[in-house]
């Protein structure tokens, strides 16, 4: 699956070789539900591809309210990016909302993939690039689209979300209490 993620973002395949010594990088890692991947305050020594089952980043306020700032499900990658390449304590909380089965990349391995392949690269920075603005259009689309509109979108890029991830963290990654989302999902239902 990896395979597969790297070669159609760069739009060219990877060498049995190259992947061989990709691969050789990564390490398998199992993580239950329920179980905190990376704790808020902690440093975050990997980047994570989701091989199977899905997660969700986000920080806690002084409050104790958790905002959701994503989902991994099969196919993306997680981490606290600000802590990876800092090596400063992680803003944000990872924890898994079903079992998963990940492949973690450490920064070292992450260094010598960008160093030696090439191809592997310029997947990373198309990663990252189109991870920042993703990021930059869902700020603007918090302040710009009613919470609606940012819910259709969210099931239009990830539409298997609603059976996978609690109603609670979806309302709370489109900024609402869960009571608008379940009216905002009873008055979609209706139009339908």
């Amino acid at each position: 699956m990896i395979r597969h993620s790297i070669e159609k973002k760069i739009a060219q395949p990877l060498t049995d070789e190259e992947f061989a010594f990709f691969s050789d990088l990564l390490r398998s890692k199992t993580v239950a539900k329920k179980e905190i991947l990376i704790s808020e305050g902690d440093r975050c020594p990997n980047i994570y591809f989701v091989e199977k089952g899905a997660l969700c980043s986000f920080l806690t306020t002084d409050t104790g309210e958790a905002h959701v700032i994503q989902f991994a499900l099969e196919g993306y990658w997680i981490s606290d990016l600000y802590s990876f390449f800092s090596e400063k304590p992680a803003i944000y909380t990872i924890e898994a909302l079903e079992d998963c089965q990940l492949l973690a990349l450490d920064k070292a391995g992450f260094q010598t993939a960008c160093d030696h392949l090439p191809k592997v690269e310029r997947f990373f920075r198309l990663l990252i690039q189109t991870a920042y603005v993703h990021a930059q259009y869902r700020i603007a689309r918090t302040f710009s689209a009613d919470a609606e509109q940012r819910y259709l979108e969210l099931l239009e890029e990830q539409p298997d979300i609603v059976q996978r991830v609690p109603q609670f963290l979806i309302a709370s990654y489109l900024g609402v209490k869960p009571q608008s989302l379940s009216r905002i999902r009873k008055q979609i239902f209706e139009r339908r």
